[in-house]
């Protein structure tokens, strides 16, 4: 697989460029990866004629059967189209033959001419506004998502072209981003959109096509946003409601922000855009800026599981440290958008530490968000389910803790589909001096002027073997391996021997004379350990959550004994942690089992509140005591890796636990 979500220009400002090849062949991303193509991808095309997405695009082209006006509850439902044709476009990347191949393939090119003959003559192309009147267009950018959805058709066809080859979709494009260009800018129509993704998009396409005037208006639409076009939200009597500038970060200029604020995906994916226009221009403040929002992100604003986007109202982040578990919205989108942020921030600067969170992020906030057969889907991902949880009990839909098959709002599914189909470009990266390996997936990858193969069980096993097949004879070349920032007690070897060299900064780099077939191994200790939340997390104060290697683990109803309440058990830190591998358990997983408490409170009192200085508890039935703690009971527990949770029947579910003891 050599065509990739990201090709950076020749004269590109960054510390590390992509892989130039990269392909996954085993393990658990290739059997994830193996689902999203064959069960997946192949239903986009069906999930999206039932909800009305191509009926919208057959109406637009002109007649045909009685199919006329907007089917669909928003005005971005083109986007789902546009991110499934991406997904495909990777998928075919991949170069596989075959029926199945074949067939993804006609459907990528009839979905692609239904596009094409969807756009207007002028470029335009939003079939919302192309079945309503003329005089919309462009004229509600809070809620219209115009340049959004604009976006995502100009990353589908950068996708296509790299994995086609061919320039029909591209054209399409074109002629939309020329459109974008005239009516944009200075002098022009000085507004933003809504929903940032043009940003990124525009750096893509100006890669793709060389065309310059694609990176200075993606430029500009990175530097406008801030200074009021959009404010609080519509002007009165416009449709839609006033969230506020944060909503859309179009309170304070991004050079100038100094803390992720408003709707995480929308956050994240202008981020993203900023760090490819970075990237390209070589622009010193812009980075730092990024730097600077990337790093109060992940101190204060990101969940344990990577997760971002703590409130539930406008799907927004909170305030530093406002992580509640049971409330965490943590859109898998905002997942994604995360990923694709600290994978640009990890090219850019160099730095080991982002791509430290897109690891965590991918194997718990992200890998959740799609079922193990592929086939549902959670737009949600708390952290916490509780025992009787009567607000999401038989909910379906974007906000249910069930899975779903597909969405009314069904941004997520085309997403979690192109991110896994464009996966084993996120591994590893080159530059003067080398290759880098960022994330650990058996597979083949080249970069750097070498190439290596990659064996390994990760994340279930520690060891990962790195066999180099190619390297520059005449001179001293490069290898760097990530050591996770989860541990400091490694070991590493080349032809057998112990290297000499320590991490520093997270890389561990081997310089040398390489020989072709030479192995690196290299050990990474994957002992299950308990871990506490910084104390300001209000929510999760005084609990522990188990971990083991990169993965999250969680507490599920059904792994623990007939009868035991979630919400009644603490962990014992003193219990210990064992790890054993259940090839039969939710398609092959580690689990962790130990021992907790479990507290029987006696509920004889009307009162649930209790002395909390230090003395006695009085008489429930007297005081108004809210009931008497009966002596711990030991119990056994088992915790599954969290990406594995609401894969079975509905119950309660848990992150964090509290520690030791519940108080009485």
């Amino acid at each position: 697989m050599s065509a990739g979500p990201i090709r950076l220009s020749r004269g590109a400002h960054t510390a590390l460029r992509p892989a130039t090849a990269a392909r996954i062949t085993g393990g658990f991303w290739a059997a994830r990866r193996r689902v999203n193509a064959e069960v997946s991808v192949p239903q986009g095309p069906d999930r999206l004629e039932r909800a009305g997405n191509l009926a919208n695009l057959r109406a637009a082209a002109g007649p045909g059967p009685a199919e006329s006006g907007f089917r669909g509850d928003f005005p971005f439902q083109d986007s789902d189209v546009h991110k499934w044709l991406e997904a495909a476009s990777w998928q075919l990347a991949d170069g596989g033959e075959g029926p199945a191949e074949e067939e993804l393939s006609r459907q990528v090119e009839r979905l692609a001419g239904l596009v094409a003959a969807a756009q207007a003559e002028d470029g335009y192309l939003q079939t919302y506004y192309q079945l309503g009147p003329d005089s919309r267009r462009w004229a509600e950018p809070h809620w219209g998502h115009e340049l959004y959805c604009a976006g995502h058709l100009l990353q589908a066809a950068v996708a296509h072209h790299r994995a086609t080859g061919a320039d029909g979709l591209l054209d399409v494009a074109v002629r939309c981003a020329d459109l974008v260009d005239a009516t944009f800018g200075p002098g022009r129509n000085e507004t933003v959109c809504g929903h940032p993704e043009i940003e990124t998009a525009l750096v893509e396409l100006y890669r793709e096509t060389g065309e310059r005037r694609h990176l200075e208006l993606a430029g500009y639409f990175v530097d406008r946003r801030g200074h009021g076009s959009l404010g609080d939200g519509p002007a009165d009597g416009s449709p839609g409601p006033r969230p506020g500038a944060p909503y859309w970060q179009d309170h304070i200029p991004v050079r100038e922000a100094t803390a992720v604020a408003g709707h995480a995906v929308r956050q994240l994916y202008l981020l993203a855009g900023a760090a490819d226009v970075a990237a390209e221009t070589g622009d010193a403040g812009l980075r730092d800026a990024l730097v600077r929002l990337w790093e109060d992100m992940a101190a204060t604003k990101t969940y344990l599981t990577g997760g971002v986007g703590s409130r539930h109202e406008l799907e927004s982040f909170g305030d530093a440290y406002e992580l509640p578990p049971d409330r965490a919205y943590a859109e898998t989108c905002a997942a994604i958008a995360a990923i694709h942020f600290g994978w640009r921030m990890a090219l850019l600067t160099g730095e080991a530490r982002y791509s430290d969170l897109v690891e965590r992020t991918l194997f718990n906030g992200f890998a959740s968000g799609v079922s193990i057969d592929g086939e549902r889907w959670l737009y949600v991902n708390p952290l916490q389910v509780r025992q009787d949880d009567e607000s999401r009990k038989g909910a379906t839909g974007d906000q249910s803790a069930h899975r779903t098959p597909w969405f009314r709002c069904a941004c997520c599914p085309p997403n979690v589909m192109r991110l896994l189909a464009s996966l084993p470009h996120y591994m590893a990266s080159g530059d003067a001096q080398g290759l880098q390996l960022h994330q650990y997936a058996s597979g083949s990858y080249e970069a750097g002027g070498g190439a290596v193969r990659v064996g390994t069980g990760y994340p279930w096993e520690g060891r990962i073997a790195v066999v180099v097949d190619a390297a520059p004879q005449d001179t001293d070349w490069t290898l760097s391996l990530r050591i996770p920032h989860w541990t400091t007690a490694y070991e590493a070897t080349v032809g057998g021997e112990p290297v000499a060299e320590r991490a520093e900064n997270g890389w561990l780099r081997l310089r040398r004379r390489w020989r072709p077939g030479e192995t690196v191994v290299l050990s990474l200790p994957l002992d299950p350990r308990l871990t506490r939340p910084d104390p300001r997390a209000d929510g999760v104060r005084g609990c522990a959550a188990i971990e083991r290697g990169p993965l999250v683990y969680c507490l599920e109803q059904p792994d623990q004994p007939a009868g035991l309440r979630l919400d009644d058990i603490a962990l014992d830190p003193d219990a210990g942690l064992s790890a054993e591998h259940r090839p039969e358990l939710l398609g092959g997983v580690t689990v962790i089992t130990s021992l907790a408490l479990r507290h029987a409170v006696a509920r004889d009192g009307w009162w649930p509140y209790r002395d909390g200085g230090g003395g006695p508890v009085g008489d429930a039935g007297s005081s108004g005591d809210g009931g008497r703690a009966e002596a711990p009971e030991p119990v056994p527990v088992t915790a599954i890796p969290y990406y594995a949770w609401a894969n079975r029947e509905p119950g309660a579910m848990r992150v964090w636990t509290p520690l030791r003891a519940l108080t009485g």
